[in-house]
């Protein structure tokens, strides 16, 4: 079941802030330019490629049977390399908070099931993210690009432990 509780979003983007990365950032600037957004995949997010779930094992797995929280793997660390930069990086929505009809906070996942049927992904595997402007999602484990502010968080949710933040300027359906 997914919690409709409000996050503490400031504690989580202050805390992104007190890098010294972000803030000698000429992203803070204004809004980035579609030249400065750098193009991530979730294999650019893990320091050691071996802690991740191989895709084959994915759709394997027993939905019913899994344990979420309590399996998560250990993560092998963060990349600190896109602090402060403005990144692209697609994934699947887990909805934390919402605002109306929209979602204001969510995980980005990168695979169905992730988080609610299945054991999360380890945290460097995890992205927060936030919006100003709530996104009308589809439903659960939308297929979404979302583009904005990126950092490294430390945050705990009742889903799982998280890596990553991503304050969202764009958010747009995935194109297969």
């Amino acid at each position: 079941m997914v919690s409709r509780t409000p996050l503490d979003r400031r504690s989580v983007l202050t805390g992104l802030l007190a890098g010294p990365l972000l803030l000698t950032s000429p992203m803070l600037a204004g809004p980035a330019l579609a030249d400065d957004v750098i193009d991530l995949n979730w294999e650019d997010l893990r320091p050691d490629a071996a802690d991740s779930l191989p895709k084959v094992l994915r759709g394997v797995l027993q939905h019913e049977e899994a344990s979420r929280v309590s399996q998560q793997p250990a993560s092998t660390g963060v990349r600190t390399d896109w602090n402060g930069q403005t990144v692209r990086l697609p994934g699947y929505i887990v909805p934390l908070e919402y605002k109306g009809s929209g979602v204001t906070a969510f995980l980005l996942v990168p695979f169905v099931g992730a988080c609610v049927h299945v054991p999360p992904p380890p945290a460097n595997q995890l992205v927060f993210v936030t919006t100003q402007d709530p996104y009308e999602t589809a439903g659960l484990f939308e297929p979404v690009y979302v583009t904005g502010m990126f950092g490294v968080s430390s945050l705990s949710t009742q889903l799982a432990d998280v890596g990553y933040a991503l304050s969202a300027d764009e958010i747009v359906p995935y194109q297969f």
